[in-house]
C-alpha cells in the first residue's frame, strides 16, 4: 500500500494541469510539454531517451512517473472487469 501511496505522490509531482497552461490539458509540471506527448512519441515507435532528448526540460523520473501511473491504471481497470 506504502508503494501504491509513493506512486500517487511522484505521479502528482510530475505532471498539473492549469486552465492558463495549453487550456487545462495535463502537462509535465514546470514545462509546456503535454503528457499525452509522451504516449503519442512512445505509439509512433520513438524511444523514451529520444523523447527526453527532444524534451529536454522533462526530466526522466516524471516520464517514468507517468508511464508507471499509467500502467497502474490499465491494471486496475482489467482487475475490475474481471
Amino acid at each position: 500500500m506504502k508503494a501504491i501511496a509513493n506512486q500517487k505522490t511522484a505521479l502528482s509531482e510530475a505532471i498539473m494541469a492549469d486552465p492558463e497552461i495549453l487550456g487545462g490539458e495535463p502537462v509535465f509540471r514546470g514545462t509546456r510539454v503535454p503528457v499525452a506527448s509522451l504516449f503519442e512519441h512512445l505509439e509512433s515507435d520513438g524511444s523514451l531517451d529520444k523523447f527526453l532528448e527532444n524534451f529536454p526540460t522533462v526530466t526522466c523520473a516524471a516520464a517514468v512517473a507517468v508511464l508507471m501511473g499509467a500502467q497502474e491504471l490499465a491494471i486496475d481497470k482489467s482487475r475490475l472487469r474481471n
